[in-house]
């Protein structure tokens, strides 16, 4: 049974977040609510009836509305539960639309990964820079960050200053680029132009492992850490 993640804690006075590790890759699941009740659930990995469980019960032990389903990217670790969300909850999933031939990929390797039972949902709206995404009293700004994936996307609060950062940056670490449409010096750009343009205080919140801050991961991330730059 996949577990709660520790960082699934509140996140100041107003908004609200919960980490999941589901599914064979150790992917992170998050449930994000204000005050209001209205959440959002970012990059849905669950795929066992244990992990379809977990998901649901707390989702109703919160009494939350969910309004949408957003992918950070679209590759098979964090779609396999969108299906699942969607006929669960009836609501829209979002992805950006260079993403969507991704998605549309997944169906047709998902059983070498011993995923047959998988089931295809497609996107029903699209992401943008140009327009944040909202729930409740939240307002997200949308940071288009490819690289490990051609549509990557992340999901920035400043006033809770914390991004959801899917698989661009971790601890530590950053994402492959050895899978298609991946590229090294176009992830680095990402981190360097967007997530690196953040106050150093935003805690990164990514797609496995444990979060991070900005400000750490400018100085010891051995891949790109600005004291690499000369």
């Amino acid at each position: 049974m996949a577990q709660v993640n520790t960082n699934s804690l509140p996140l100041f006075f107003m908004l609200t977040l919960q980490a999941f590790t589901f599914n064979a890759f150790a992917e992170n699941t998050y449930v994000v609510f204000d005050e209001t009740r209205e959440a959002v659930i970012i990059d849905p990995g669950c795929f066992t009836r244990e992990e379809q469980k977990e998901l649901v019960s707390f989702i109703a032990r919160n009494n939350l509305q969910i309004k949408y389903i957003l992918n950070t990217h679209c590759h098979i670790d964090h779609v396999l539960g969108n299906d699942f969300v969607k006929d669960q909850y009836h609501v829209p999933l979002l992805i950006h639309p260079v993403e969507e031939p991704v998605l549309r990929s997944v169906k047709n390797y998902a059983p070498v990964y011993g995923y047959d039972g998988y089931r295809e949902a497609l996107p029903d709206q699209y992401l943008s820079e140009e327009e944040p995404v909202r729930f409740g009293n939240t307002s997200w700004k949308v940071l288009f960050l490819p690289g490990h994936s051609v549509g990557h996307v992340g999901f920035y609060d400043a006033s809770e200053k914390i991004v959801l950062a899917g698989d661009v940056l971790f601890a530590g670490s950053i994402g492959r680029t050895d899978l298609p449409g991946g590229n090294f010096d176009t992830l680095i750009n990402s981190i360097h132009q967007k997530l690196f343009h953040l106050p150093d205080e935003t805690v990164v919140y990514p797609g496995h492992g444990p979060t991070t801050t900005v400000g750490k991961e400018k100085i010891d991330n051995p891949f790109c850490a600005l004291s690499l730059i000369k």
